[in-house]
């Protein structure tokens, strides 16, 4: 068996203390954002970088003095020439004693169009006469594997930069140590408008009376006492509370001891705008007494 030199030894040792995260997704998503929270947070930060150098540059970051033991590098399809090697070039991080985290971005079709016809920016991959949605599904599917790999995938369709902050925060943080807490976000979402990407659970509180068919509940929604209180008047909504609460409290040691940080859990019902904004609040302080850090967020309320 070849023995490992000490040199190399150190310089292993060295990448292992090294925090590294690779920031990627379709283009329009916030990526660009990301990367600059994660610089606020005090991670060395290089964009737009060649898969294939990802090693040198963490090794040159991670040797320098003082040493850089956070790093985010950008990684997107545009760079078509040597993105296809991304495999390989984790492979060999892996070998050198770095464990990339992979954080993905990522946003609705129609979203990402809306912010290109915003900005006026043409598509990276929409060229030769293609259209801004051939464009999204090429990319799309450049980036299918990566997506499998990812650490944490970020569904920014309804989400501000401030919220991205707060969530980026959030996820980089609790992921730190072995021991920390994880986090639990809860998302309220509408069937009618698709399933948030991202999201680890899914469950469909329709079964639950809904307050748009009570004339003076419709112009409400969940976030209102007079909406949280009809919701919970019924059986079948706090038995639901009760069982998800046990079913999380089974899961979470388990995801936490796979090393997840971050639990993604979503409420849908028809329109999100009453019964699961309403859920996720009750939940959310259900889980809160639990010891429990939790978010809410509201994805189509507004719509």
């Amino acid at each position: 068996m070849r023995k490992t030199s000490p040199r190399r030894a150190a310089k292993i040792k060295t990448a292992q203390a090294t925090r590294l995260i690779i920031v990627t997704g379709v283009a329009g998503s916030g990526r660009s954002s990301a990367l600059r929270v994660l610089e606020d947070l005090g991670f060395y930060c290089v964009d737009n970088l060649p898969v294939s150098l990802a090693l040198n540059v963490a090794q040159l970051a991670s040797a320098h003095t003082p040493p850089a033991d956070h790093i985010a590098l950008g990684v997107d399809p545009r760079e078509r020439l040597f993105f296809p090697s991304w495999p390989r070039a984790f492979d060999e991080l892996e070998r050198h004693g770095f464990t990339p985290e992979i954080l993905y971005l990522d946003a609705a079709d129609e979203v990402v169009a809306r912010r290109y016809s915003e900005s006026r920016r043409p598509h990276p991959l929409a060229e030769g006469g293609l259209s801004v949605a051939e464009g999204i599904r090429r990319e799309r599917l450049a980036l299918a594997e990566m997506r499998e790999r990812a650490t944490r995938v970020i569904d920014t369709t309804a989400t501000t930069v401030h919220e991205l902050r707060e969530i980026i925060t959030a996820a980089v943080i609790g992921a730190r140590g072995g021991n920390s807490r994880m986090v639990v976000g809860l998302v309220s979402f509408g069937y009618k408008y698709g399933t948030p990407v991202g999201l680890d659970l899914i469950f469909d509180v329709r079964f639950i009376p809904n307050p748009f068919f009570v004339p003076e509940l419709r112009a409400l929604d969940g976030t209102d006492v007079r909406v949280h209180g009809y919701v919970m008047a019924h059986p079948e909504a706090r038995r639901f509370l009760t069982e998800i609460g046990k079913l999380l409290e089974f899961l979470i040691p388990l995801y936490r001891r796979e090393g997840k940080s971050y639990l993604s859990v979503g409420l849908g019902c028809t329109g999100g705008r009453h019964r699961s904004p309403a859920l996720a609040r009750e939940l959310k302080t259900r889980l809160a007494h639990a010891g429990l850090e939790v978010q809410v967020r509201d994805h189509d309320i507004a719509r």
